[in-house]
């Protein structure tokens, strides 16, 4: 993983008036997008010291080790940043094959149709109640 001075590399990054830069995460080996998440400065940090990712939760205000309550752990393959350094790219393999919380692969499951409604594409792997004890 990427560690390096950390004064230079997480200095690179614009993060917004709140400190986060929105952070997507995608299935190295797929090409998935499986979720979109926010991340602060130590999330970031984190993530590059253990290989795995760590995302700040506004909801509850706290680090947020993903996986950590159901498991399913997103191993970090690579970190990358966009063009104008204020979107984080997460290139991830995704234990457990389960990335929402609804237990479907990506949170990503609902899609578009011509009559102007949503339609679930995604079958879920898992209940939450299975996932969340």
């Amino acid at each position: 993983m990427v560690t390096g001075a950390a004064s230079t590399w997480l200095d690179e990054i614009k993060w917004d008036e709140n400190g986060l830069v929105p952070a997507i995460v995608q299935e190295a080996d797929s090409g998935d997008v499986l979720m979109f998440a926010w991340m602060n400065r130590e999330s970031l940090q984190r993530t590059a010291e253990i290989g795995e990712a760590v995302f700040w939760s506004r909801s509850r205000g706290k680090l947020w080790h993903k996986g950590e309550e159901s498991g399913h752990i997103q191993t970090v393959r690579e970190i990358r940043i966009d063009c104008d350094n204020d979107v984080v790219l997460l290139k991830v393999e995704q234990r457990g094959a389960i990335a929402c919380h609804t237990g479907r692969h990506s949170c990503f499951f609902k899609r578009h149709l011509a009559e102007g409604v949503w339609q679930t594409v995604d079958p879920v792997l898992k209940t939450p109640g299975e996932i969340y004890k």
